[in-house]
């Protein structure tokens, strides 16, 4: 059984370092959002549906924001699994439960895509398709 240890300790340590970086990564997008003008509303919102990274309201728009860290930017976009966004659309349409205007608000689906390095891109309604 001690040889099992070091396994369960990297791996431990490899999820807190990852979990770390994401939060960092939410971070940085989150200021990017505040400069280009959105305003934050939630952060890791959670519904029955699933979670949702980010809300922002940019004018009557709701954006929702998914934000996606890897070495590379290639690798941060293939992450996303369409299962994924599926969950994220439902718990966007269970958050819009309490909005105004409801299902019939004005929406988009951004997804923020984060290097190694610290480089962030945007990619405006990037599955909004569902």
């Amino acid at each position: 059984m001690q040889s099992e240890f070091p396994l369960a300790q990297t791996r431990r340590e490899t999820g807190r370092r990852a979990y770390f970086s994401g939060l960092s990564a939410e971070a940085a997008v989150a200021r990017l959002m505040a400069r280009r003008g959105l305003v934050l509303v939630a952060e890791r919102w959670r519904g029955r549906g699933g979670e949702i990274d980010q809300i922002y309201r940019d004018g009557s728009v709701h954006v929702f924001v998914e934000v996606k860290k890897a070495r590379c930017f290639d690798k941060a976009l293939r992450s996303l699994s369409e299962a994924q966004m599926l969950r994220i659309h439902a718990a966007a349409s269970e958050y819009l439960e309490s909005a105004p205007d409801g299902q019939l608000s004005e929406v988009r689906f951004d997804l923020a895509v984060v290097d190694q390095v610290g480089q962030i891109k945007i990619l405006e309604n990037a599955f909004g398709h569902f």
